[in-house]
């Protein structure tokens, strides 16, 4: 491939992001007028229109879409690999951006930033914190972190956190007034505090286990929330029982504030694991920090 035709093909990755002529040519250096030309030559080249063009609107074609398809991995990797030329330097260096959820980034990567990161002051890591599924390729992360390692073939999952089990819980005001459910079914005769998804809107089904047979239960109460923080304060109040993560409650069991039950049906499920593209080739600063973060049983 010849340079030009290189320059031509990151040109055009641009202004299919951007979806406009004016930004794209800011970004590149450019002026607009010498930009078009360029994506027209392109288009003359491939013989195929690339752009879908208006007054108003810019947006690829479908011969548009498939070479992107193709560009934003390649790109991306050519970057990672002039990126990974940092290795050659004394200290490993680098923007390291991660998407995860809040709870894994306050239980799991923040505990073992807040020692790595003083070692090396040449890192930098951008965490972003969202609860639903995100293309780490598209968006340009180098890692997610998520439960369990179900993921795409092309995807490399390491273990950062031990199993993590989700339990039951309300406080004794609360069941002062009703009983103590036993199996999954009596949870239709209690009150229980909903949790909204942010990802799917919906609201998220109990997922209850014991001896390898499942439950998924739809609860109903008063209150609904999108933040487990205020799902436990809520069934502190005794408001209702929640289904919350273990280690969120720990310290309200521990002084009594809150009781675990249906404990018998809160099985423990895989934990959380980094993902990565597996034809990445990872710089030193982020092989430095998987390692970090790799989980080792001590047990």
């Amino acid at each position: 491939m010849r340079r030009e035709e290189l320059v031509d093909l990151n040109a055009f990755l641009i202004v299919a992001e951007e979806r406009s002529f004016t930004r794209a040519a800011a970004k590149l250096g450019t002026s607009q007028s010498a930009l078009s030309h360029t994506i027209r030559r392109l288009e003359t080249r491939v013989g195929v229109r690339l752009l879908t063009r208006t007054t108003r609107s810019l947006a690829p074609t479908e011969a548009g879409e498939r070479l992107l398809a193709t560009l934003k991995p390649a790109l991306d990797s050519i970057g990672t690999e002039l990126s990974s030329l940092g290795e050659l330097r004394e200290k490993p260096a680098g923007t390291i951006r991660i998407t995860t959820s809040e709870h894994a980034a306050n239980t799991v990567l923040w505990p073992t930033l807040e020692k790595f990161l003083p070692n090396y002051p040449d890192i930098h890591v951008e965490l972003s914190i969202d609860s639903g599924f995100t293309d780490i390729v598209t968006e340009r992360f180098d890692a997610g972190v998520r439960l369990g390692e179900a993921l795409a073939k092309d995807m490399i999952a390491t273990r950062i956190s031990p199993d993590i089990r989700m339990i039951v819980v309300g406080s004794p005001a609360y069941f002062k007034q009703r009983k103590i459910p036993l199996v999954p079914q009596d949870l239709a005769d209690h009150r229980c505090i909903n949790l909204r998804l942010r990802s799917a809107g919906g609201l998220y089904a109990w997922e209850l286990e014991k001896d390898g047979r499942e439950v998924r239960v739809r609860v109903e109460g008063q209150l609904a929330f999108n933040n487990v923080e205020m799902i436990v304060r809520a069934a502190t109040a005794g408001f209702g029982l929640a289904f919350v993560m273990e280690d969120h409650v720990r310290k309200h069991l521990a002084d009594g504030r809150l009781l675990c039950v249906l404990d018998d049906w809160c099985s423990p499920f895989p934990g959380y694991h980094l993902y990565y593209p597996s034809r990445r080739q990872p710089s030193a600063a982020f092989a430095l920090l998987v390692e970090a973060l790799r989980y080792r049983d001590r047990g």
